[in-house]
């Protein structure tokens, strides 16, 4: 039984993850970053700023400034505003839902209502955003889950949880959610998707919920 759903933003709802990433390894170069694009584009995705900036700082020849987070803050909101779109089927998606939703995600409230706009989604989920920089927990815990649940007034095992990341794959589970996963079936673990509904696109989630897309 499936009561309510808690979608991730950035790589679910959102084409965030590469646009994002680019632009802070981008950001990253004149401090004589080491790590390639390609050694980051996987391990980055749905970890907290502060962990990726502090792997950054541990691959650059010269120290990034306490400036650096907020700065790169910016460069990724530049490139959102010139690139960003929603995943294929999110729009259509979060448009026929009748079950209650929400967003629960690791990045900041403002840059979650931000990359929403952009792409259409925030009317749909405006008051339904839980942000981890609120709660005080990212994701793989699962406080964040669990309080998105609470704030909707359902029990965690009748929660369906939409994600991309390991991070928040494991997050999910550790809440008892119910969890789909748009994360690539081969760079899945083993002892994972044997816990998990692995989808390729948003809209296999329709048979599912009873929609028609």
């Amino acid at each position: 039984m499936i009561s309510a759903i808690i979608f991730d933003c950035d790589g679910t709802l959102v084409d965030s993850e590469t646009i994002g990433i680019t632009a802070v390894h981008a950001h990253a170069q004149p401090y004589g970053l080491t790590l390639k694009l390609d050694d980051i584009l996987e391990k980055f995705r749905g970890r907290s700023m502060a962990e990726n900036v502090a792997e950054l700082g541990r691959n650059t020849q010269h120290p990034l400034p306490e400036s650096f987070t907020a700065s790169a803050r910016e460069a990724m909101g530049v490139a959102f505003s010139k690139a960003l779109q929603p995943l294929p089927g999110a729009l259509d998606l979060v448009r026929q839902l009748t079950l209650p939703c929400c967003v629960a995600t690791n990045g900041p409230f403002d840059k979650t209502e931000y990359t929403l706009g952009l792409t259409g989604l925030l009317p749909y989920f405006k008051g339904r955003i839980f942000s981890a920089y609120d709660v005080g927990y990212w994701k793989p815990d699962p406080h964040l889950f669990l309080h998105a649940a609470k704030t909707l007034g359902v029990a965690p095992a009748e929660c369906a949880v939409v994600e991309d990341s390991l991070p928040g794959i494991r997050a999910g589970l550790a809440a008892g959610m119910q969890v789909f996963s748009l994360h690539p079936v081969e760079h899945t673990p083993e002892e994972l998707l044997k816990q998990i509904r692995p989808i390729q696109r948003l809209a296999d989630l329709a048979p599912v919920l009873g929609l028609k897309l």
